[in-house]
């Protein structure tokens, strides 16, 4: 990829990344840091879409449909390496197993999507948190981040209840039904028993497949 690398863009905690609308030039991968993806309504509310890991693809969406469609935030300090749009073509072209991997994240994705969906409409809150737990930590392992049994995590409750459509009281009360199983202060995530987040969100996680990083 360092062919088609064109630098890198520092972010601090509370920095947009891009604004939805914007006509992107780059799409990014995230080096480092963690943030989500927002989309704004006319009365000025807005919903949290997506949180935004290390590994993950950013941008790609916008530069194909030519404007960004939601809003991206840093949640702490982020690295981006960008990617020109103009060098898309190329790289499908000169690169095909890069492609190949480019196009595998963007199916997760969806597929994440499809699965956040269903979880909203058909599992109850401790199953939503459950399961939002149990992704969250094994997507961050799988690309080496965290200590044993911790990995950042570094939202607020109000983030988590917007991307879970709960309110901030009762995301309170499920946070601490869970708490022989999780817990989430100071901005770490600790998984203390992942087998039983698994049962009680109905997944399956022993079969997650391996990432290919950009």
């Amino acid at each position: 990829m360092q062919e088609f690398w064109a630098g890198e863009d520092t972010f601090e905690r509370g920095d947009v990344l891009f604004f939805e609308g914007d006509a992107l030039d780059f799409f990014y991968t995230v080096r480092h840091g963690q943030g989500a993806r927002y989309r704004h309504l006319a009365n000025g509310d807005r919903q949290l879409v997506n949180f935004i890991f290390p590994g993950d693809t950013i941008g790609l969406q916008g530069v194909l449909s030519g404007e960004a469609s939601s809003t991206a935030i840093a949640a702490d300090k982020m690295v981006l390496c960008k990617f020109k749009k103009s060098r898309l073509p190329e790289l499908f072209r000169e690169s095909p197993k890069r492609a190949y991997s480019l196009v595998w994240i963007a199916a997760v994705e969806e597929h994440f999507l499809c699965e956040t969906i269903t979880t909203l409409g058909q599992r109850n809150a401790t199953e939503r948190m459950a399961w939002a737990f149990a992704k969250i930590f094994m997507r961050l392992k799988a690309v080496g981040f965290g200590k044993d049994d911790t990995v950042a995590f570094p939202f607020r409750q109000r983030d988590l209840a917007d991307a879970l459509g709960l309110s901030l009281v009762h995301t309170n009360k499920t946070l601490a039904r869970l708490r022989p199983y999780v817990q989430w202060e100071g901005g770490q995530l600790r998984v203390r028993d992942l087998d039983q987040l698994a049962e009680i969100s109905m997944i399956d996680y022993e079969s997650v497949p391996e990432r290919p990083l950009l």
